[in-house]
């Protein structure tokens, strides 16, 4: 059992909080890291519980770095067995690309991690692979950044200290990010568009915004980004309308309107599609940095 939190070496203060049968512990992550990290999170368990949860698009990357008990199982909702990439079954800390459909997680109990996700350019410049080769595909953490993510996971483990712990990832994702390859100004530039718009902007107005052909940029923002950037859109809103449903007295068809559905109906399939749930399913689960309780 891990409890220990200092401020770490930046004096940003960590904080635990209560989530279900698990801790969460926080700390913000400094400025230079704001433009690529979305978010990072440690966990760990008092009592061990098997538990099992539904992951849900949210047009971010997600690397878990496990420190205790690994995942039994990762694999996308209607897939058969374990998932699978060119290196075999994915097992420990693991890299997650952009998705467009639901996966399942399955966890013995006994977990502590930290899950952090990634803006996708934050991804392309961390791992320095094309996203298009990630996308739909869990695969292992050093499959992606080599020998180093293991050493890392390791000192990781070994520290105690959740503040200490922060800072070793702060220096792990500067040092690599510095050296990662820089996206295209244009790519860049129709991610902020798509993101700022919660997605409810067309593919044509991004490229002439860009000054690309939508061919041209289709391509290369697939590349970089992992996603066409129509099912980007289509991802973008349905986190939007996700986050909105949440809020007490969320209305569909205000929602709907509000994440431009052409109507409740159009909302209920997208959710189908990409989640495969319901908006009232999705309005009273327990959702927590995209996952479902299950």
């Amino acid at each position: 059992m891990r409890v220990g939190g200092s401020a770490g070496a930046a004096g940003r203060a960590v904080e635990m909080t209560r989530v279900g049968a698990r801790w969460r512990v926080t700390r913000p992550w400094p400025p230079y890291l704001r433009p690529f990290v979305h978010s990072y999170a440690g966990y760990w368990e008092a009592a061990a519980a098997p538990y099992r949860v539904r992951l849900v698009p949210t047009g971010r990357a997600v690397v878990v770095i496990n420190l205790g008990e690994p995942f039994t199982q990762v694999r996308r909702l209607g897939d058969v067995g374990d998932d699978r990439s060119p290196h075999g079954q994915v097992t420990g800390s693991l890299v997650a690309g952009l998705e467009d459909g639901p996966r399942v997680c399955d966890h013995p109990g006994g977990q502590e991690a930290i899950r952090l996700e990634l803006t996708p350019l934050g991804a392309y410049r961390l791992f320095a692979v094309p996203m298009s080769e990630l996308t739909n595909t869990v695969v292992g953490l050093c499959d992606v950044l080599g020998p180093e993510a293991g050493v890392l996971a390791e000192q990781l483990a070994a520290t105690t200290d959740w503040g200490a712990r922060f800072d070793l990832l702060d220096i792990a994702l500067s040092t690599r990010i510095e050296r990662g390859p820089d996206p295209a100004p244009e790519v860049s530039h129709a991610w902020r568009l798509l993101s700022r718009a919660g997605g409810a902007i067309p593919v044509g107005r991004i490229a002439a915004e860009v000054g690309w052909s939508q061919g041209h940029l289709v391509r290369r923002f697939t590349e970089q980004v992992g996603l066409t950037p129509k099912t980007s859109a289509r991802v973008l809103r349905f986190h939007r309308a996700a986050g909105l449903l949440t809020r007490e007295g969320a209305n569909l068809t205000e929602v709907s309107a509000a994440c431009g559905f052409y109507d409740q109906a159009h909302l209920n399939r997208e959710f189908r599609a990409l989640a495969e749930t319901t908006p009232g399913q999705m309005a009273a689960a327990r959702v927590t940095e995209g996952a479902l309780a299950l």
